[in-house]
């Protein structure tokens, strides 16, 4: 049996290779190749920060958690300390493992605060008449450090304060604003302003945005990453990062407490297994969607000769979109959290047998539509999420998802720290 994990090695985005040519030269949307290992994420920075750590000796998770930890610093609307996401390691050895730093409830969150005066819908946040995404009572307990400084205890190589320092170096001296950034802070000036502390940290002091090529320092964010590469993972939950997050919360409305932060858990998990075409499949597992859906849409497309067809052909695509419109329609209608809905048929979605079923009913010639599946589809897809990629020399593989759910989550930067809450 042929073995892959369940990553994207080659997402095509800007990479930084391991070999004899500058990260720099990577091209983007060109599929790049290595002998000795790859870090691909949307950031050079950060995959020059990955880099460095493979060719300092680590392995893929100590690369990875270099990696994120600086998107943290250069990526603010998606890189985060302050949210949530799933990490999956296949080591060389062929052992696996899901690690689930999704974030949490506060312990006093109730269904009531999330409604609106008629009980039904979302409605307007009690704090300055925010829309509830974006006021702190959106705000859920940040998983992101658990969920890396647990991958580091069970699969890392290298101390914990050397992959601090690529983030650290980097929000203490600052860095080049790129263009992409320089807009992302434009677009969200206004949401910024709901919160001075927010404007002290994403502005200038005369309120303007950074332009493209200025040098961007984050004295606040700095003294947290290094707090918590002295004291590692438990002084984000319990130090002082804690009292200043606590603090700037709850100043604000918002809800979480110390407990709240002192009780929160990241979770190894085992992935997800499956088979296509002769191929282990390893996938993170629920309460991730992706990996049932993924092999739902893989078991369909099984059942098809695409070779015959011809990649990206237009009855290929067909088929494709058929099987990706079944699965995500069980999506939406079968997946949450297992920890409160053990009823979901876990085992049938993934069968062969149901792919089966549900390739009979598309119709090889024409199209189905959306909303006969009871479907319901945003008109694009968002792009407030991020990804990254990791493979070393000795053949382990991560794959990392990470997020603050909307573009800079809630806005938020609790005064002090430098942490950018999610909106989750």
């Amino acid at each position: 049996m042929k073995k892959l994990c369940g990553v994207w090695y080659f997402v095509l985005l800007v990479s930084a290779i391991l070999n004899n040519r500058s990260p720099l030269q990577a091209q983007a949307l060109i599929p790049q190749e290595a002998r000795h290992g790859m870090v691909v994420s949307t950031q050079t920075l950060a995959s020059e920060a990955g880099l460095g750590i493979l060719r300092q000796g680590g392995n893929a998770i100590d690369a990875a958690i270099a990696t994120a930890f600086v998107l943290a610093v250069v990526y603010p609307s998606c890189g985060n300390i302050g949210g949530e996401g799933f990490l999956l390691y296949y080591g060389s050895n062929g052992q696996s493992s899901a690690i689930d730093f999704r974030l949490q409830a506060p312990a006093s969150v109730t269904p009531e605060m999330f409604l609106d005066e008629s009980g039904k819908n979302w409605g307007k946040s009690p704090v300055e008449d925010l829309h509830i995404t974006d006021s702190p009572l959106a705000i859920g307990i940040p998983g992101t450090v658990a969920g890396l400084a647990l991958a580091h205890r069970r699969f890392g190589t290298i101390p914990w304060a050397q992959l601090l320092e690529p983030a650290v170096r980097l929000a203490e001296h600052g860095f080049p604003v790129s263009l992409s950034l320089h807009k992302e802070m434009a677009d969200s000036r206004e949401f910024f302003k709901n919160y001075l502390s927010s404007v002290r940290f994403f502005l200038k002091v005369d309120g303007s945005v950074y332009e493209p090529g200025e040098i961007w320092k984050q004295h606040d964010l700095a003294q947290t990453l290094k707090r918590i590469q002295r004291q590692g993972a438990e002084e984000f939950y319990r130090g002082r990062t804690a009292e200043l997050i606590v603090a700037g919360i709850r100043q604000n409305g918002g809800i979480i407490t110390l407990e709240d932060l002192k009780n929160y858990r990241a979770i190894e998990r085992r992935p997800d297994h499956s088979t296509y075409r002769g191929w282990d499949i390893f996938a993170m597992p629920l309460p991730s969607s992706g990996g049932i859906t993924q092999t739902e849409i893989l078991n369909i497309m099984e059942g098809y000769d695409l070779q015959a067809l011809g990649q990206n052909s237009a009855q290929y695509l067909h088929l494709l979109t058929e099987a990706m419109r079944r699965s995500y329609r069980d999506r939406d209608f079968f997946l949450g959290d297992p920890d409160f809905n053990p009823q979901i048929p876990k085992e049938r979605l993934m069968s062969k047998t149901y792919a089966d079923e549900l390739r009979k009913g598309i119709d090889p010639q024409k199209a189905s539509k959306s909303s006969d599946l009871d479907l319901n589809l945003d008109s694009r897809e968002k792009m407030e999420t991020t990804h990254f990629s990791v493979v070393d020399s000795q053949g382990n593989a991560v794959s990392v998802t990470y997020t603050l759910n909307g573009d800079f989550g809630s806005y938020l930067v609790p005064e002090g720290s430098g942490v950018i809450l999610n909106n989750s």
